[in-house]
């Protein structure tokens, strides 16, 4: 599957800031989904660093401990199905409910391989500072945003996509130095759908995460 010409950059910091929209430690504040939509993610990115900077199976990239992270402290808090949904953009409708539902599993295993590879770029001193709240507190589909510091390297600027559900706030779409996950991916998406089908992409993405 062709690479976005910036897809290895994206990958070093993509995890500070994806695990930062939704995992949960004990330091800090619990995120609040019901509350304003910078503090949740503020609560959940310091808690999730937290986290982080604890457990060394993490750091390690620790497939089996970054698979069992993910399903308990982040897909609580993303729409899951509605990143895939928007990635995979017209394509989505012409899948079944089963193609919907492997593609869905075969994509979170690519984000958890991309997790497990920039976990290193996380240190003790891996700060997140949310930038001041410009959108509507009020609206249903906000962006929020926020600088990761690391000693090591260059602040990264991080921006999350969130729509308000029945269930709270919900992150489901992230800009790491100006590319955002779901254009990223449906541009790839895009074209191995042309050139194989659903069923082709599904099996490239599996292929990637073997």
């Amino acid at each position: 599957m062709t690479k976005h010409p910036l897809f290895t950059a994206f990958r070093h910091v993509l995890f500070a800031g994806l695990i930062g929209m939704a995992m949960m430690g004990q330091a800090h504040a619990k995120a609040d989904p019901h509350g304003a939509p910078d503090k949740f993610v503020l609560d959940a990115a310091n808690e999730a660093l937290d986290v982080l900077k604890k457990d060394p199976s993490l750091k390690s990239g620790n497939l089996a401990a970054v698979n069992k992270a993910v399903d308990t402290y982040i897909l609580p808090y993303v729409d899951f199905n509605k990143t895939t949904r928007l990635a995979a953009g017209r394509y989505w409708r012409q899948a079944n409910a089963d193609q919907q539902r492997r593609l869905a599993d075969a994509f979170r295993g690519t984000l958890v391989r991309t997790y497990s590879g920039a976990l290193a770029n996380v240190d003790a001193n891996t700060t997140i500072t949310m930038l001041p709240f410009r959108g509507d507190a009020s609206a249903s589909d906000v962006v929020v945003s926020s600088t990761i510091t690391r000693p090591s390297g260059n602040p990264v600027r991080a921006d999350y996509r969130l729509e308000k559900t029945a269930q709270g706030w919900k992150i489901y779409d992230i800009n790491v130095e100006d590319i955002w996950l779901i254009q990223n991916y449906r541009n790839q998406f895009a074209q191995e759908i042309q050139r194989s089908g659903i069923e082709g992409l599904i099996k490239a993405l599996n292929q990637r995460n073997q």
